[in-house]
């Protein structure tokens, strides 16, 4: 007995979502905090002002939130109809916007009233950005024009209408004062330099562009429309690195990380991807109650803010790093470096070691198939615990038992609750690539034992009549007590009366 060796339990990959570090940091984000709005939230910008402040368009107000609040702390509503595209300029103090009535606003973020309203274009305009030189703004609108605005003087400067529909999304240049890129529901995106009076690249996204975004570097830029997202090389003239179909509907927001090694898509699939910007492959996703149409990320991803379809506005705020008190290595008492003395001694190539031997403590089922109990070994490892929480020790064991040729005598003498549990885990299971080969040969034998059992079920007899002779006692199937099996597969053991 005392050679015997345990069962080896063979481990199989993790299933479920691997763990990075990318999981890690995107995980650290509180219980989100949500906020109903008057409607489907169409833009968000955070201030690149402190303290952290951001804007959030919908409807016909731009209500200004602070990191922490869930109320506004300002709201602009001076709009006669629907507003877009609250956007802040690049020290915090000015925010512009478009409104379906065709006008461009500027407001003093401390202020209440318009400084200024820009007035030129025919239908809506759903595009406003800064120019780098804080001193012009770019607009486009549902009439297929782009603008740049004065603002010091309230005028327009110059106008580009080469679109043939709707201009629905757009950015400015934060490096070149002069360059802006525009995208329009008529498949194109264009990037404009202010010196020219016409584009100087023009890129076909195949599909309604809803979102541009440049790179930091801005060699690079990004297009979203339709299911796609696709990254172009701006030093390449405009050429097509790559595109990526990883949501199932129409995406409709970009946004960088504050590292920029991260781009993330939201999508009215109800999921934002976040996308290696090495590999461009997706590290980690989030889920949403519903659509989304906008979304933002505060410096350092302290936040991030995401406005659906339904009116909320869902915020995540980042959990503060666990700082570890600075604690004093615990004194150890003197007779501790008796116990670990010469642990950590490596033998040389003279010494002879002599290992204190270690007993090893079988479980269960070991104990039972030591004891060549086959059928008690089934019973232990059939238990709810076991087989739900740790299946491959059930496969394990079974494989065992099959393995010594006594699989037929485990299974065979079972009653009807035995036999039920041994049904539903191979039902459970059986499906599993990892334990289908095994699985599939219990099924196998089950059936053969308890075939003269089933069949007049299968054969939808009225009545099912009384089990065999041998395999009953009273009201239930008796087990085994000693005998063979036959030719035709079935057990001719010698049964309890």
């Amino acid at each position: 007995m005392s050679g015997y060796k345990p069962v080896a339990i063979p481990s199989y990959p993790k299933l479920g979502e691997k763990i990075t570090q990318d999981t890690l940091y995107w995980r650290r984000y509180k219980t989100p905090v949500q906020i109903k709005e008057f409607g489907a939230v169409t833009k968000i910008d955070f201030s690149p002002a402190q303290p952290i402040s951001y804007a959030v368009t919908s409807s016909t107000r731009i209500h200004i939130y602070g990191q922490y609040s869930q109320e506004p702390i300002k709201t602009f509503s001076r709009f006669k109809d629907t507003a877009y595209c609250g956007t802040y300029r690049a020290d915090g103090r000015l925010l512009a916007a478009g409104c379906e009535d065709s006008v461009v606003q500027l407001f003093d973020i401390n202020g209440k009233a318009a400084l200024r309203q820009f007035s030129g274009h025919s239908k809506a305009v759903h595009v406003v950005d800064f120019m780098s030189d804080k001193y012009r703004i770019v607009s486009g609108s549902d009439d297929y024009s782009s603008k740049i605005w004065d603002i010091p003087n309230g005028t327009e400067i110059s106008s580009y209408k080469e679109h043939t529909d709707y201009v629905r999304c757009g950015c400015a240049s934060k490096l070149n004062d002069g360059l802006f890129v525009t995208g329009s529901y008529d498949h194109t995106v264009k990037v404009f330099d202010t010196r020219t009076e016409k584009s100087v690249m023009t890129m076909d996204h195949e599909h309604p562009v809803e979102s541009v975004l440049l790179f930091p570097s801005e060699g690079l830029f990004v297009s979203a429309g339709g299911r796609y997202v696709k990254v172009w090389d701006m030093l390449k003239g405009g050429g097509l690195l790559l595109s990526l179909r990883n949501h199932h509907k129409t995406v409709t927001s970009l946004c960088l990380s504050s590292s920029g090694q991260r781009l993330l898509s939201a999508s009215l699939d109800r999921h934002v991807k976040i996308y290696s910007t090495m590999n461009y492959k997706v590290v980690h996703s989030f889920d949403y109650a519903a659509s989304i149409l906008n979304l933002a990320l505060a410096a350092d991803d302290e936040m991030i803010v995401v406005g659906m379809t339904n009116g909320v506005l869902n915020i995540k705020h980042r959990k503060p790093e666990e700082k570890k008190p600075n604690e004093l290595p615990s004194r150890k008492h003197p007779r501790y470096r008796v116990f670990v003395r010469g642990k950590d001694y490596m033998p040389k190539q003279d010494d002879f070691v002599v290992s204190k031997p270690v007993r090893k403590h079988l479980r269960k089922y070991d104990r039972l198939l030591r004891g060549f109990q086959v059928s008690a070994a089934l019973d232990a490892v059939l238990e709810i615990n076991v087989k739900n929480g740790t299946p491959e020790i059930t496969v394990a064991v079974m494989n065992e038992i099959q393995r010594r040729g006594t699989l037929k005598n485990a299974l065979a003498g079972r009653d009807e609750k035995q036999l039920s549990s041994i049904l539903t885990f191979l039902i459970k299971n059986v499906v599993e690539p990892r334990f289908a080969p095994i699985l599939i040969n219990v099924a196998e034998q089950v059936i053969d034992i308890y075939s003269s059992v089933i069949d007049p079920v299968i054969c939808n007899r009225p009545t099912i009549p009384e089990a065999p002779r041998h395999f009953r006692k009273g009201n239930t199937l008796s087990r085994r007590t000693s005998g063979s099996v036959g030719n035709d597969g079935h057990s001719l053991c010698n049964y309890d009366e």
